[in-house]
């Protein structure tokens, strides 16, 4: 940084909640037009409260914590396959109309 910027002003994370939503960028070119660029988090992307940002460095260091924590939670049960539902109440499943 060079000495001449101050960002003693500056609130930190002011506009993260937006950024996480997806954002637009502006750019003012010199020959007078603007280029717009839209950007949206990848699918899948998560993205890290500052608090835990301070324990997980990168990507690997989150999926390991997850993968611990997977291993905690006991497996669900598969669900039964349910009945196939019939169109009359009063019909059953093999007779006719």
């Amino acid at each position: 940084m060079l000495p001449e910027y101050d960002f003693s002003g500056g609130v930190r994370g002011k506009h993260y909640k937006a950024y996480r939503r997806g954002h637009t960028v502006k750019i003012h070119k010199v020959d007078g037009t603007i280029s717009v660029q839209y950007f949206k988090p990848e699918e899948g992307a998560v993205m890290l409260e500052p608090d835990v940002q301070e324990y997980f460095f990168d990507s690997d260091a989150v999926n390991e914590a997850l993968r611990a924590l997977i291993k905690l939670i006991p497996k669900r049960r598969e669900k039964r396959k349910t009945k196939p539902k019939m169109k009359h109440a009063a019909m059953g499943p093999y007779e006719n109309s």
